[in-house]
């Protein structure tokens, strides 16, 4: 009993994450900021762990399912199908398969829903191997996502985007300072580390010597390339990546957000980066600044269907109705910031999203409404020519660099007003 029960706590957590999202509809964000939620009561490494499975059986999930399919007369209730998951994503992962199994009927017996099933749960694990190949493709993305990424793309293309998807990302810090955990050194700059743990342990993580910042993100600070003592914007700056980037640079910055809790995290990290910025809460649309900048950093709100491999659940907690209203948003924000600058200002305008309708789109309708905008063609270190736009613009997709674990997807281009 005391070996079924080795883990037991991070797997039942694991199971109550896939309930809430599943059932409830929560995005991750929401269930980990969820105090009274699944992970009430959860220990910090057991969370950890939690995490981890849950976002990796999303990820799996139609492989894992049909490895499962044949050794099912009938669909289970989701329950039943939710620790079958877990059990086949531990086993595909090489853990031990006596201690799964046993955990997974474990589970079983102390779930009402479960606990007659529990003999069914037995039966099926016993037939899946330690190590166990899941069967092809990768998971698809769901139609409303994968038709227009095929149209724009190609389908090997998105094939590919859906190979890296599967995977669980590497960690990308931005470094600051001298101490710095081992990890490997990026084309554009970023360091990567493979198997970080616990980030605040890490070293250089209490002295600010670094932050977390996926390194296609971190390439929207280069591209402003702000000068020591100019004024920068940073619009829709939370979390606050970028922010940290233009104060490291020198720069004087403003960091909006129309979220407050959200700005939290980036008061925490200027802390403890002992960086400076000015941070204000406000509607971008309708706040006023006392003077004009020299240049805008726009993060603008999207479908952040880029960041998929990091946020498995997305796409199926979505159905892309969000973008009639996001795109307008987007445009909106575009002619918002550039109001905000001197003359001759600069602006960088991006979103994490794979979708041209709030990337390419976004820019050629904007030089469109604007004619005096020119584009700044985004050479910058460790940039591949082939990820640069006909317009100017920098595309950038999971698949790149395959070799090196992948990016987040991203659309970025730079401005500057005659």
């Amino acid at each position: 009993m005391a070996e079924a029960n080795a883990g037991l706590g991070a797997r039942a957590a694991t199971l109550a994450i896939l309930s809430a999202i599943m059932e409830e509809g929560q995005t991750m964000a929401v269930v980990l900021a969820n105090k009274n939620g699944a992970l009430k009561g959860v220990g910090p490494q057991d969370r950890a762990r939690a995490q981890r499975l849950a976002l990796q059986v999303i990820r799996l999930l139609e492989p894992i399912d049909r490895l499962l399919e044949p050794h099912l007369r009938k669909a289970p209730p989701l329950a039943v199908m939710n620790i079958l998951r877990l059990a086949v994503t531990e086993l595909h992962e090489g853990t031990a398969a006596h201690g799964v199994v046993n955990a997974a009927v474990e589970l079983a017996r102390k779930g009402k829903k479960t606990t007659h099933l529990a003999g069914l749960i037995n039966a099926i694990l016993r037939k899946i191997p330690e190590g166990a190949p899941l069967p092809g493709p990768a998971q698809l993305m769901p139609r409303w996502l994968r038709q227009p990424l095929v149209h724009a793309y190609g389908r090997e293309v998105v094939s590919a985007i859906e190979t890296m998807q599967a995977k669980a990302p590497p960690l990308d810090i931005t470094p600051r300072g001298q101490t710095l955990p081992e990890g490997m050194l990026l084309p554009t700059g970023s360091l990567r580390l493979s198997e970080p743990g616990q980030v605040s342990t890490l070293p250089g993580y209490a002295s600010g010597d670094w932050w977390v910042q996926d390194a296609a993100a971190a390439l929207a600070a280069p591209l402003l390339a702000a000068k020591p003592g100019e004024k920068v914007l940073d619009l829709c700056a939370a979390p606050g990546g970028k922010t940290l980037q233009l104060a490291a640079a020198g720069a004087h910055v403003t960091a909006l957000d129309i979220s407050a809790p959200r700005l939290e995290k980036l008061r925490e990290n200027l802390t403890r980066t002992r960086l400076q910025a000015k941070i204000v809460v406000a509607d971008a649309l309708h706040w006023q600044p006392e003077t004009l900048f020299d240049a805008v950093l726009l993060d603008a709100p999207c479908s952040a269907t880029g960041t998929i491999r990091r946020h498995p659940e997305l796409p199926f907690l979505k159905d892309g109705s969000e973008l009639a209203d996001l795109v307008p948003l987007q445009a909106a924000l575009i002619d918002r910031a550039l109001m905000f600058l001197k003359p001759g200002g600069r602006l960088v305008f991006c979103t994490c999203s794979l979708l041209p309708e709030e990337g390419e789109a976004q820019l050629t309708a904007a030089l469109a409404r604007h004619p005096n905008l020119k584009v700044q063609r985004p050479d910058l270190a460790g940039i591949d020519p082939a990820w640069i736009t006909a317009d100017g613009g920098l595309r950038l997709r999971p698949d790149y660099w395959p070799d090196l674990g992948g990016m987040d997807g991203f659309f970025m281009a730079s401005l500057t007003r005659a």
